[in-house]
């Protein structure tokens, strides 16, 4: 090897050597945008065996205030998009995810000490999940409503509507597929969300914010802080523009307080509960969040053998 060539080796291998890593920044995600907290604080999080991995932003009482005014700014539009429309962008979200399967199988397998192989078992099978929602869009309507056999003259239909603003406690042991569980049921129906990441394995739930900016979700309708989840949710229970709450992520001594608050404005609660979130999910988080509207209409006139209809 001649001498030239032996210094181009050596001055390759010495800018090899000399390059920085690049660490991402996690942001929130706060009505389509990524804001940093607005107190300026972070906290760290370690992968299962205490290893740092990265600094996550700390929500404070303004950020959670903010998500709520998103997420209430866009209910309007999303609640009264068509239910094949919602499930189209649904799928959509199910289509960026696959696209980004690595790196929530790294996240995933950092946050929940996974092996690759079991971590992208989880990632598939949270895709599937959004896929499986996407189809129940336009479905779920005719699970709980429809025609009511009544007394009279009248057609009698009841149809479900979304509660609203929902805030969303994510699990805390289920970073990806109990996250993704419990939010793509809420926005399926109609609703808005407020989540709060679980506090200890938060970074798969802020990459999803950057999935959901990229797949034609509009802005507000999904709203992802991250933090201290008892500093955070004891604000949002309480908020007066906060219909529902689902405390899957809460513990006992900490649901108890947030049903407490929730009472002020009587929002819907629903208690946390020992979950399979690998199981079949059954219908059950699509209703949740739902009321049943009913209306009375007068078939016409009657004649003698009854209705004219």
């Amino acid at each position: 090897m001649s001498e030239k060539s032996e210094k181009s080796e050596k001055s390759e291998k010495s800018e090899k050597s000399e390059r920085l890593s690049v660490f991402k920044t996690y942001k929130l995600y706060v009505g389509g945008k990524f804001p940093r907290s607005e107190s300026g604080r972070v906290y760290e999080v370690t992968d299962s065996k205490g290893n740092w991995l990265a600094n996550a932003p700390q929500s404070s009482r303004k950020d959670a205030r903010d998500a709520v005014v998103a997420a209430r700014k866009a209910f309007g539009g999303w609640s009264g998009a068509t239910a094949y429309n919602r499930g189209q962008i649904l799928y959509r979200i199910a289509e960026m995810l696959e696209g980004r399967k690595d790196q929530f199988v790294r996240e995933v397998a950092d946050a929940e000490g996974l092996s690759k192989a079991k971590a992208a078992a989880v990632v598939d099978a949270a895709i599937d999940r959004w896929v499986w929602y996407a189809g129940w869009t336009d479905k779920i309507a005719q699970v709980v409503g429809g025609g009511n056999p009544v007394a009279g003259p009248f057609f009698n239909l009841s149809s479900p509507e979304p509660t609203g603003v929902v805030v969303v406690l994510a699990p805390q042991d289920s970073s990806f597929l109990g996250l993704v569980s419990v939010i793509a049921p809420v926005i399926a129906t109609g609703n808005t969300a407020v989540v709060i990441a679980s506090e200890k394995s938060p970074l798969p739930a802020l990459s999803l914010g950057e999935v959901l900016a990229t797949s034609d979700l509009p802005g507000g309708v999904v709203n992802v802080l991250s933090g201290r989840t008892a500093e955070i949710a004891a604000p949002l229970a309480a908020h007066q523009d906060v219909n529902a709450i689902d405390l899957a992520g809460a513990d006992e001594v900490l649901a108890k307080e947030l049903e407490i608050a929730a009472a002020d404005n009587l929002k819907r609660v629903l208690r946390p509960q020992p979950v399979d979130y690998s199981s079949a999910p059954g219908t059950g988080r699509l209703t949740a969040f739902l009321e049943t509207k009913t209306v009375w209409h007068p078939t016409g006139s009657l004649g003698a053998s009854g209705s004219s209809y």
